[in-house]
């Protein structure tokens, strides 16, 4: 019986070591200490986990439009923030704050805050 449980114990540490691992620390993906606005359009809103995402359109400096993925918290933090998958809509209007990817190509941000600035709606909460 001991043997049992200590297999299952090393089971459950095996198994909680791994997602451990498997998540990302967001310092490695986002310079956490840098701040960048992006204003336009909403065209996709993924409510999931373990993160969700906003895909947003907005012209750059140049006037070239480019697509935003904007890295978000997971679904079960947004819902009890109120959030939910009906909050945001494609087409909406969004001001989003986020620390910006190491990469500037790959024009992703971690969501600071986000504005509709139709209805005044505001999120600025935390998320790990």
């Amino acid at each position: 019986m001991r043997s049992k449980v200590l297999v299952l114990l090393a089971a459950a540490v095996s198994i909680l070591g791994v997602r451990a691992y498997a998540h990302h620390s967001f310092a490695a993906t986002y310079f956490e200490d840098q701040k960048v606005t992006v204003h336009g359009k909403l065209v996709q809103f993924l409510y999931r986990n373990p993160h969700s995402f906003v895909h947003v359109e907005a012209a750059d400096d140049k006037g070239e439009v480019q697509t935003w993925a904007i890295e978000w918290g997971a679904g079960g933090q947004l819902g009890r923030q109120g959030v939910t998958r009906e909050t945001l809509k494609p087409g909406d209007d969004v001001i989003v704050v986020g620390n910006p990817g190491r990469n500037p190509a790959d024009h992703r941000l971690r969501m600071v805050t986000i504005t509709r600035p139709s209805d005044g709606w505001k999120w600025g909460g935390t998320f790990e």
